[in-house]
């Protein structure tokens, strides 16, 4: 069986940790790659896995 490629934007979110908002937001700016099948807008897997897998940011301590 093949691993997904496609996710609801929801299901992104939730795998990111993150709102709706800011889902929409990496949309906008090109981070999360989309597909609109029929009327369904999704998110492409491997872009929520180069997402997740970016340079990595100290905090401030």
């Amino acid at each position: 069986m093949m691993d997904p490629v496609l996710c609801s934007i929801a299901d992104a979110a939730r795998v990111l940790g993150i709102g709706r908002t800011k889902a929409y937001e990496l949309i906008d700016d090109g981070s999360l790659v989309t597909i609109t099948i029929g009327t369904r807008r999704l998110v492409k897997v491997d872009s929520i896995k180069r997402l997740a897998e970016g340079p990595a940011t100290r905090d401030a301590a």
